[in-house]
């Protein structure tokens, strides 16, 4: 992640960027609230088919109702009720894990994890936003992740070149049709759920929160197409890449395991943790801690200014795009020390405030008030599921393994993470 400097500028087409790598600043950018400062337009235009017009790409008034109508689903205490959720899921994960290894002579088997936690990750995010229609859930999410992968592939390439999107390619016309699909089945089960009536779950809540907000059909079905496909992406991907980063760095720090292990199995005592268990393991915090630091989910913060506007002592001309990379904060050694590409958890022993020179150099989830709104849904999701397979399982990372980590719209293994896992 190394870049030629603290600040300049680039261009990609016809998308001018300043790129900031200043901790201050970042934090300014991140924290102002001025609507002259907000998600880049080209990000409606080239993740439409991902995102719409939901709360990740949104702006002003717009992006403030969506939030005040989904983020305190995602509080906390809403988060406690969803742990039945998490806990099966993770569960349903380790038996399939169990039976892999006793079907192999030896106890010893090697397992591609990112398949495995894509399942755990979309499994939740199914029960959590459709409920009793999970199992229909499941295949929107089978569909999405299939458009997210040809998505990516063309990310980049798509941002400045203008009409690029609209050219009818092969690509082109994957993407239109798997959009297509998507809407067409969540719409479906939006329709059965206005017939069968409520329940608590995701989905009745963009529902109530629509009918209260908008006045016509097609507003409130678009509302809730975009903002399901919205949490499909913020919630399942970053996640499921997150817990692959992690076991890959389990994996290969012996050491780390063993204390994680030892600490979750005397806080636990043989049983399965809940939300005050996982709050008292300081050592596995520290663990997701480092790795989020290393493989952030969110690598860049990127806004655009729509007005001029200032940000410390830079004036930034309207139309600019203002990025800062995680990736690069988080591992400069002027503000991390001479280790920062180092895998060290207990460089959080004494908290963020003690890991860096500065604070506002770690933001995995972003800052203010556009920080990640399902951020202890995720944390909780990697909690539960480090403890349930460290108390299970000891692996060890596969010769097969290959470090390639590749950005397309998060950091994540290019030919994934292969362990070797064997029963305790």
């Amino acid at each position: 992640w190394e870049f030629t400097g603290p600040l300049y500028v680039f261009s990609l087409g016809n998308v001018q960027v300043l790129y900031v790598n200043n901790p201050d600043l970042a934090k300014e950018i991140t924290t102002c609230t001025s609507l002259d400062l907000g998600r880049p337009s080209y990000q409606q235009k080239v993740l439409g088919p991902l995102l719409g017009k939901g709360i990740l790409p949104s702006n002003g008034s717009i992006w403030a109702r969506q939030r005040k109508i989904i983020a305190p689903e995602l509080f906390m205490d809403k988060v406690k009720g969803m742990m039945s959720i998490i806990t099966e899921s993770g569960l349903e994960l380790v038996d399939s894990w169990k039976h892999k290894v006793e079907s192999e002579k030896g106890g010893v088997v090697e397992i591609g994890v990112d398949h495995c936690m894509k399942r755990f990750s979309g499994d939740i995010i199914s029960r959590a936003c459709f409920g009793s229609s999970y199992s229909k859930g499941q295949e929107i999410f089978l569909k999405f992740d299939v458009l997210q992968e040809i998505m990516s592939k063309r990310t980049f390439t798509a941002v400045g070149i203008p009409g690029l999107r609209h050219l009818p390619t092969k690509r082109n016309r994957q993407i239109w049709a798997l959009e297509k699909e998507i809407s067409a089945l969540i719409l479906k089960i939006v329709k059965e759920r206005r017939q069968a009536g409520r329940e608590k779950d995701l989905l009745q809540t963009l529902l109530e929160g629509a009918k209260s907000s908008y006045s016509t059909s097609a507003a409130i079905d678009q509302f809730i197409v975009d903002n399901c496909r919205n949490i499909y992406l913020a919630g399942f991907e970053t996640s499921a890449v997150s817990a692959s980063w992690c076991l890959m760095l389990l994996a290969s720090n012996p050491e780390w395991q063993t204390r994680v292990r030892d600490e979750v199995e005397e806080v636990c005592q043989g049983r399965i943790p809940d939300t005050d268990m996982l709050r008292k393991m300081k050592q596995l915090h520290m663990v997701i801690q480092e790795t989020m630091r290393l493989y952030p989910p969110a690598p860049t913060l990127a806004r655009e200014a729509f007005k001029d506007v200032k940000i410390g002592n830079i004036r930034v001309p309207k139309g600019v795009n203002v990025w800062t990379m995680v990736t690069a904060l988080h591992t400069d050694t002027a503000l991390w020390g001479a280790d920062a590409l180092e895998f060290k958890p207990q460089r959080f022993g004494n908290g963020i405030s003690g890991a860096c020179k500065s604070p506002n150099a770690y933001m995995p989830f972003g800052f203010g008030q556009r920080v990640c709104v399902g951020q202890h849904l995720a944390m909780v999701e990697l909690k539960l599921l480090m403890a349930l397979i460290l108390t299970n399982f000891s692996f060890t990372l596969s010769p097969n393994y290959v470090h390639s980590p590749v950005m397309k719209m998060i950091v994540e293994p290019k030919h994934g993470v292969q362990i070797i896992v064997k029963k305790l």
